[in-house]
């Protein structure tokens, strides 16, 4: 079963008025510079890991709109489940660039002190719930937390993130069932990349799209071009004021494209045609932003690119600040791992404090 694909931003730059959401001037600059930055720290981090300077990283090049027009709709109070390829969604919800970066080399500057592998990172006071690495457990996770707020009579929305590969797991059959019965304030956002690693999504699905999956549960599913910035936000918002009306879930498809490997331990030209990702190249979802932009007369062609330098002069300074800090203490060890330690970890932190084994 075909469903239709909503698209805001026409190939000339326009937009569609049926689904334009009207954004101001200050929020389409705000929402340019926060790609502009998610494309520079993208292309830094992986020149980082191939220098050996940064172990691991998760890059979202190709999918800057989804992330980054979805979490834009969320409002104070929102819970949001992301998974390791969000960080434009954390970005745009007020998540520095210096604790992603921090993040990323473990050190000092690690609010996290280390304990996480890369582009695992949480932030509680802005309700962004820890990365996990198996996939599509945070859906579950994320309907549970909607069902507390329902039960509560909290008036928010829960927003979860997941790829293609994610509709595969036993994770999300239960988590889209649980919603449907109980009507949770749930929005599942899938970024449909095209690909689960080397998995392609016609071998991950035999139904016409991932959205009509949620007729099955029901409620209602949406498909959107994940590369248009314009109507992924409004799609995105739409369903979490529905979801914060007592609406129920949705299920959210935003169709876009991984440009680049699955993380940096990943090499894409063994499983996927360079032809193909050409194809999808010509649908940058930050070029086709800027055509938007200089078309509105928000900037011009050397606005853009200054805005594009400031980004990357950003990430450049943070990486430096990050890098420079000194490691975690080896007392950190056997730190937030307990409300209040147990005396066997407070016997082992003197033991390391010591200098002992």
């Amino acid at each position: 079963m075909e469903m239709p694909l909503l698209v805001a931003l026409r190939e000339d730059g326009s937009v569609d008025p049926a689904l334009d959401p009207a954004l101001g001037r200050e929020d389409l600059l705000f929402l340019f510079r926060k790609m502009l930055l998610l494309r520079a720290l993208d292309d830094k981090a992986v020149i980082l890991q191939r220098a050996g300077r940064i172990g691991f990283y998760v890059p979202s090049s190709g999918q800057e709109a989804a992330e980054i027009g979805s979490g834009f709709a969320l409002k104070d109070g929102d819970w949001l489940f992301p998974s390791y390829r969000d960080q434009g969604a954390a970005l745009v919800r007020g998540y520095p660039l210096s604790s992603i970066v921090g993040q990323l080399f473990g050190n000092a500057s690690d609010a996290i002190k280390g304990h996480q592998m890369p582009n695992h990172w949480c932030d509680r006071s802005i309700n962004l719930v820890s990365v996990s690495s198996p996939v599509a457990t945070q859906l579950p996770q994320a309907v549970g937390a909607g069902y507390a707020a329902k039960l509560r009579g909290d008036n928010i929305a829960v927003i979860a993130y997941f790829g293609d590969g994610g509709t595969s797991t036993g994770d999300f059959h239960a988590a889209m069932n649980f919603a449907g019965v109980y009507g949770t304030p749930t929005v599942f956002f899938c970024s449909n990349n095209q690909y689960a690693i080397s998995l392609p999504v016609a071998r991950q699905t035999a139904s016409g799209s991932i959205a009509t999956k949620a007729a099955a549960y029901g409620f209602e599913g949406v498909r959107v071009d994940g590369n248009d910035l314009l109507a992924v936000y409004g799609v995105t918002r739409g369903a979490l004021e529905k979801a914060r009306a007592g609406g129920g879930p949705t299920l959210i498809e935003a169709l876009t494209y991984r440009m680049g490997p699955h993380s940096t331990s990943d090499d894409p030209t063994r499983y996927r045609p360079e032809e193909e990702r050409a194809d999808w190249a010509k649908r940058d979802p930050v070029r086709r932003f800027a055509e938007h932009l200089l078309r509105a007369g928000v900037v011009d062609g050397k606005t853009a690119e200054t805005l594009a330098e400031e980004a990357r002069e950003e990430v450049a300074r943070v990486v430096k600040e990050c890098e420079g800090a000194p490691p975690v203490s080896r007392e950190s060890l056997v730190e937030d791992v307990y409300a209040e330690t147990p005396w066997h970890l407070a016997e082992q932190r003197k033991l390391l404090s010591r200098g002992g084994g």
